[in-house]
């Protein structure tokens, strides 16, 4: 597949990644026309700084991993990383609320999150589709697209599972052609990330996108 790297969003979430990690996986992301580089808020500064001059975008992670913080949280968190340079925003529901029914409450998360990027970055809303069933995989894309989110992401890659083709075909159909569709968690090789894009996905995140455009496979957990 032609272009593949253009699908890849370079990841790096773990806890322990240390500065060094992210100046490399910045530069990987340059050499290899990663569409961007996604990393926890703390580093959103460092990578705007260090990919200015490239056309790699800055992504991070809101209310990541698990979705629990509240939506005041959220939408601060997420002003503050537009202000250091994100410029694409990856954001966990609230999977409790969605689990017992409080789809408003779901609705209003995300919507939150939205405003305050409007206008300035995308959002990428993460259902963690290990957690759900698929009614309720199809309730949090819809509530998505209500809320007027640009994506529907499968997996945060820290949960009891990440993307797979079956999801990705079920949330593509639900949200129809013109939002984007990410999948993430556990894409460690190329055959892999092509089948997710076949299925559907308009993105990819990986931590093995090296691996990915090369052809060879890794262990790496996201």
């Amino acid at each position: 597949m032609e272009n593949l790297a253009k699908y890849i969003d370079h990841t790096a979430l773990k806890a322990d990644t240390t500065k060094e990690q992210i100046i490399a996986v910045c530069e990987e992301a340059m050499q290899h026309s990663f569409y961007s580089v996604c990393v926890n808020p703390t580093w959103v500064e460092q990578a705007a700084v260090l990919l200015k001059d490239s056309d790699v975008k800055v992504c991070t992670v809101i209310g990541f991993p698990l979705g629990a913080n509240t939506t005041e949280v959220k939408a601060a968190e997420t002003k503050d990383a537009i202000a250091k340079g994100a410029t694409e925003v990856d954001m966990v529901i609230n999977i409790a609320a969605l689990k017992d029914r409080e789809n408003e409450k779901v609705e209003k998360d995300i919507r939150s999150v939205v405003e305050a990027a409007k206008g300035k970055a995308l959002v990428k809303v993460i259902i963690e589709t290990s957690l759900l069933t698929d009614e309720e995989k199809m309730v949090a894309c819809n509530l998505a697209v209500k809320a007027g989110a640009d994506f529907v992401k499968t997996s945060t890659g820290f949960s009891t599972g990440g993307a797979t083709v079956e999801d990705i075909r079920l949330m593509r159909e639900t949200v129809g052609p013109n939002l984007g569709v990410k999948a993430s968690g556990g894409v460690r090789d190329r055959e892999t990330a092509i089948a997710m894009i076949n299925a559907g996905a308009t993105r990819v995140g990986a931590s093995a996108s090296v691996a990915i455009v090369k052809g060879e496979s890794s262990n790496s957990d996201y």
